[in-house]
Order: C-alpha cells, then sequence, then structure tokens
C-alpha cells in the first residue's frame, strides 16, 4: 500500500502528479497534483487509498470525496486537438505543468508516476509505479480518475452509441464496433491508429 515514506525523506511541501487517460481512444487526458496535509489525513485515506486501478469504481468515488478536505489538488487537461498536435507523452506533460500551476504555490519537490519527467518549475522524482508506492501520487491518480470518468460520462450523453460511461474512451469492443459503424466524433484522437483508418480524408 502507498505510504508518505518518499514525501518524508524529501520534506518540505510535496506534490504527487498522475495523469489518466493516456490510452483512450477518445477524450482529453487528465492529470492530477496533489499535496497531502500528513496532520489531517482521515483513516480511510490511509488504509484505503491505493493505484486507482486496483480500487472499484465505488471505493474511487468514497476517497476522492475526502481527498478535497486534507490536500490542495490541482487540476491539468490536454486536449485532443492538443493530443492530435503534439503526440500524447507532449500531451500529457502539458497536462501536468497544468495541474501543477492550478497548485497556485510552489513546491519543494515533485513526485511524478512514470519514468519520464515533466518540465515543471521544481525538481522532479519519476516514481516507476508511484500510485501504488507515494500517497500522494495514489490521491492524484484517484482524483484524476474520477474527474476524468465523469468527463466522459457527460460527453457520452451526446455521443451515446460508443459507450463511453462504461468503458471512458478506451478501445472495448463496443467502442471499436461503433467507430466503425458511426465514424469517429469531434472528441476522438485523429492521431490514434484505431481511429485513424475510419477518417475520411
Amino acid at each position: 500500500m502507498p505510504d508518505l515514506t518518499l514525501e518524508s525523506e524529501i520534506g518540505g511541501m510535496v506534490c504527487g502528479i498522475d495523469e489518466v487517460g493516456r490510452g483512450p481512444l477518445a477524450g482529453p487526458v487528465v492529470t492530477a497534483a496533489v499535496i497531502l496535509d500528513p496532520a489531517r489525513l482521515p483513516r480511510a485515506l490511509l488504509d484505503k487509498l491505493d493505484d486507482s486501478k486496483k480500487l472499484s469504481k465505488r471505493l474511487r468515488e468514497e476517497l476522492a470525496e475526502l481527498v478535497p478536505a486534507t490536500a490542495i489538488i490541482g487540476f491539468g487537461e490536454a486536449s485532443v486537438e492538443e493530443i492530435d498536435r503534439l503526440n500524447i507523452l507532449q500531451a500529457t506533460f502539458l497536462a501536468m505543468r497544468r495541474a501543477y500551476d492550478a497548485l497556485g504555490r510552489e513546491c519543494a519537490h515533485a513526485l511524478v508516476d512514470g519514468n519520464r519527467p515533466p518540465k515543471l518549475p521544481c525538481p522532479v522524482r519519476c516514481v516507476v509505479g508511484g500510485d501504488g508506492i507515494s500517497l500522494s501520487i495514489a490521491a492524484a491518480s484517484v482524483v484524476a480518475k474520477v474527474r476524468r470518468d465523469a468527463l466522459m460520462a457527460e460527453l457520452a450523453r451526446s455521443h451515446p452509441e460508443f459507450g463511453w460511461e462504461r468503458n471512458a474512451g478506451y478501445g472495448t469492443a463496443e467502442h471499436l464496433a461503433a467507430l466503425k459503424r458511426l465514424g469517429p466524433t469531434p472528441h476522438h484522437r485523429r492521431s490514434f491508429a484505431p481511429v485513424a483508418q475510419h477518417v475520411l480524408f
């Protein structure tokens, strides 16, 4: 389970940063930067917070409601247009910088999930599998996932055939079948191969 060991070793104000949505065929990539207050962490976060992919949807949503009371949170996004123009990695870095800027304060250090560092105004430590190691990154993982899922569910109201409220834009059989039948929407990433083959020039 993730804990605050890395944050304590570094000292000072440390934020955890994670992204959600690098792999989907549709929708933005969403990032979160989180600064936890160790003195105010409820037991539920200490005991249950983990990599968002390991948590049920219900538990993710419950934990995401607890995080704002004990943390400073900044969110960032990169649009489909930015993903297609920059590529998904650079768009993710852009969204991470936006999440960091949204915190509204300078951090002594940033812990970033993954093995490639974004350019931030503070030192960055990459942590592979960080959402299972650092509680700050795990919190960022959970709030970013809940935020993006809600966004995709909202987009699904205008494009119900693709099942985004269930698949969050990932290339499930349902999504791919609708893409083949209907073609891409403005929310699809045209630079991604499964979408590109259905774009009419």
